[in-house]
């Protein structure tokens, strides 16, 4: 076998595996730090509209990194903040900071499936997807949006607490980035989150607008991400309970 012969197995043995799909997925959007604002769009199942706003920053990498979200806008939410601290072999801590009571809140596990302040993420969609904690099952090739996919099956493992029983992943083949995510409850589908208007960003192939479908509730969320940085000097220390009351 020659060594073009050889290269062409390799990689079709690498695009079948599905484990490896994923920490290839990890793997190009690793930075050391990622820090953007967002502008929430909310549509409910009347067709109503509410627009939100939080800056986001994260210090880290997968499995092992730590977020703050915190809503600048309306008025009635600025200043929530929820602080992430994701682990590589359990679910996360979180803790919301409430300003108006001047209060920390500490997320239970059993509440991550509850929707986060109006919006149609849940606690646990605001967690990192790492790859050790999950199983993986490569269903097929798949189309999503003009973009052929890997679609593979993921299942937490039982370390992982999840609201999810299952979740379909669509995996860009050209960028390695998810297209869409179908996540099911013992009751369906629970929630679908769709990925667009990808850009390269500091050498990271990155969607820029994020929509995520609550299929209970009817309700839409589109996230779209502005002034995106990766690789921003951070602070370990702005990432505590400490920081989080005093950023109010």
């Amino acid at each position: 076998m020659n060594k073009w012969l050889v290269a062409l197995a390799a990689c079709t043995a690498f695009a079948q595996d599905p484990r490896q799909i994923v920490e290839e997925v990890q793997k190009r959007a690793q930075s050391k730090s990622q820090q953007y604002e967002g502008t929430l769009e909310v549509v409910d199942a009347k067709s109503k509209v509410s627009t939100k706003r939080w800056e986001y920053s994260r210090l880290g990498a997968f499995g092992s990194s730590k977020s703050v979200l915190r809503f600048t806008a309306p008025a009635e939410v600025k200043g929530v903040a929820l602080l992430v601290h994701n682990h590589p072999d359990r679910s996360s801590d979180q803790w919301m900071w409430r300003p108006a009571i001047e209060r920390d809140q500490r997320i239970a596990l059993q509440d991550r499936s509850t929707r986060f302040f109006g919006t149609d993420f849940s606690y646990e969609d605001l967690e990192e997807r790492d790859v050790n904690q999950f199983d993986f099952k490569l269903l097929g090739e798949e189309t999503i949006d003009g973009h052929p996919c890997w679609k593979l099956e993921s299942r937490p493992r039982e370390k992982k607490v999840s609201q999810y029983a299952y979740s379909y992943l669509w995996i860009r083949k050209d960028h390695y980035i998810y297209a869409q995510i179908d996540a099911f409850n013992k009751a369906g589908l629970a929630r679908r989150i769709k990925y667009s208007d990808v850009q390269d960003v500091q050498n990271i192939w990155t969607a820029r607008t994020i929509e995520v479908f609550d299929a209970a509730k009817k309700s839409r969320t589109t996230l779209k991400f502005e002034k995106l940085r990766y690789n921003v000097p951070m602070d370990e220390s702005a990432f505590t309970l400490q920081a989080l009351r005093r950023a109010s």
